[in-house]
């Protein structure tokens, strides 16, 4: 575009908020890119530890805040957010309370994320250049350092609440979000506004206490760094409190009223695969390696690793009542060629050992 008016650029924004609807976004919008009070924010984040070993947080210094520097031209970002919550997925208050199961957050039930948010962007931007000619760009979805909650903000679609993840009023905090990066000088929304009010419901509902304050998340207690960022050993004064998620946790966004208006996604892709969103413990921790690189092609727990996904649900068994059956499946891996999952059966089977025989009704009567 060429010297575009002002009336050009908004009837550009327009039509790219419908295209991008055609595409299947939930939502879009047009964020400016001046990012300086959330720099300092994440920069005062960095420097109280709070990213753990996520040390790729570190590596591109300001880039992160600053598109521009990331992106040479950027001059504009288009959000878009996608609904993944799986309506035909298993209670997950339910699940939570059924330590025999294995509780998988609800954006990780079905088909990787990643993978279709960036065909969807991509074709969200041959869209806009069959309009206008060439043009500037690269589109995001949690692959790059970009703020992009932040930039969701920017964009209207939401504000970020006391659990530091984005909710919209009329939508709840049950989507994904991805960005691209533009030399288009378009027109901005206006920022959400915030609207968490005196609602403090997230910080009590973490298991781990994370949200340290509102606003203010120490990953490295946080369920789902543990359980999926984590590479190493999971700390021994968080394990019971993890107590059947073993992929990622929920409880923050479970707890937020707002999530009352949450749609249910209309993406068969995020649909529960192999029964993930209701499976037993013992079943998934008796997945081969081979099974599970089969079972997970595809999904965003594929980058687990077969080692992390026994050592999670290990603390998963570790937690469950006692029962024989599990403690016979952790011996069977107590000789696992990983230290890593050695350690956490060891664990779990010394929990197990803490605990009351599960007798049936008749023999704890008889045994009294």
């Amino acid at each position: 575009m060429n010297s575009p008016t002002v009336a050009d650029r908004a009837d550009l924004a327009a039509d790219i908020k419908r295209w991008s609807a055609e595409i299947g976004f939930s939502g879009t919008g047009i964020a400016a890119i001046d990012l300086a009070a959330d720099e300092s924010r994440f920069l005062d984040w960095l420097a109280a530890g709070f990213a753990g070993r996520m040390t790729y947080m570190h590596r591109h210094g300001t880039k992160r805040s600053r598109p521009a520097d990331l992106v040479a031209g950027t001059v504009s970002c288009i959000s878009v957010r996608l609904d993944y919550w799986p309506e035909a997925a298993a209670d997950a208050r339910a699940l939570l309370d059924a330590p025999q199961k294995g509780y998988v957050s609800r954006y990780a039930l079905g088909r990787d994320y990643h993978k279709l948010m960036r065909t969807r962007l991509q074709r969200l931007c041959d869209r806009i250049a069959a309009a206008i000619g060439p043009f500037g760009h690269r589109a995001f979805t949690d692959s790059a350092p970009v703020l992009e909650k932040a930039l969701a903000r920017n964009a209207g679609l939401g504000w970020i609440g006391k659990h530091t993840n984005l909710i919209r009023r009329d939508a709840g905090s049950y989507f994904f979000i991805g960005e691209i990066y533009c030399d288009l000088d378009l027109p901005a929304e206006a920022p959400a506004s915030a609207h968490c009010g005196t609602c403090s419901a997230c910080l009590p509902a973490c298991p781990t206490g994370a949200i340290v304050a509102p606003y203010r998340l120490d990953a490295r207690r946080c369920i789902s760094y543990l359980t999926i960022e984590l590479d190493g050993a999971i700390p021994l004064e968080y394990r019971r409190a993890i107590g059947n998620r073993i992929y990622g946790c929920d409880d923050c966004q479970l707890a937020c009223p707002w999530n009352k208006f949450a749609r249910p996604t209309r993406e068969t892709d995020f649909a529960p695969r192999h029964d993930l969103d209701r499976s037993d413990l013992l079943s998934l921790f008796a997945w081969t390696e081979a099974q599970f690189r089969e079972r997970t092609r595809g999904s965003a727990i594929r980058r687990l690793g077969h080692v992390r996904w026994l050592r999670n649900i290990a603390v998963a068994l570790g937690n469950a009542p006692h029962a024989t059956a599990i403690v016979a499946a952790l011996e069977a891996r107590a000789d696992h060629p990983s230290a890593l999952v050695r350690e956490h059966v060891r664990w779990a089977l010394a929990e197990q050992g803490s605990k009351p025989v599960n007798l049936p009704a008749a023999d704890r009567r008889r045994a009294d």
